[in-house]
């Protein structure tokens, strides 16, 4: 394979290509709350319902705006507006013309790197499934690349 992250940007790539640059950390499956007020993201160690903590993968990955409406997709359109990705997102660093990381898969040729190295939301999250909705604002968490 290529190294066509090096060579492309995000609108050259294909969609194996686009699939293939997730790094495969899981923190875009945060749920996050907003202030309404102020328009404040706070994040929390609370994962979706569809998030596997484990292995950091989606569980039902095809299926997933079906079931879980307010899954977001990340694209070519939305990636540089999402300002609550971290500053480690595979995708926003290619945005923003700057290398992968060591741990990247793409990288290292390891998918478990991700977790080795700790940037991933293995070890330190819990799913929906096991929290009460009005207990969420409970799990708030301070950010931290």
């Amino acid at each position: 394979m290529s190294d066509f992250w090096t060579t492309k940007t995000l609108d050259q790539m294909s969609a194996s290509e686009w699939e293939l640059l997730c790094d495969g950390c899981a923190k875009c499956c945060l749920v996050k709350l907003e202030d309404h007020e102020t328009g404040e993201i706070f994040h929390t160690n609370v994962t979706c319902e569809l998030l596997d903590v484990h292995s950091c993968k989606c569980s039902n990955y095809d299926a997933r705006h079906t079931i879980v409406s307010d899954c977001i997709t990340l694209d070519r359109d939305n990636i540089r507006s999402l300002g609550w990705l971290p500053e480690t997102c595979s995708y926003r660093l290619i945005a923003d013309g700057k290398p992968l990381p060591e741990w990247h898969h793409l990288v290292s040729g390891d998918t478990d790197r991700v977790h080795s190295y700790g940037a991933s939301l293995q070890g330190w999250v819990v799913s929906e499934v096991d929290v009460r909705k009005e207990d969420v604002e409970d799990h708030i968490i301070q950010w931290v690349d």
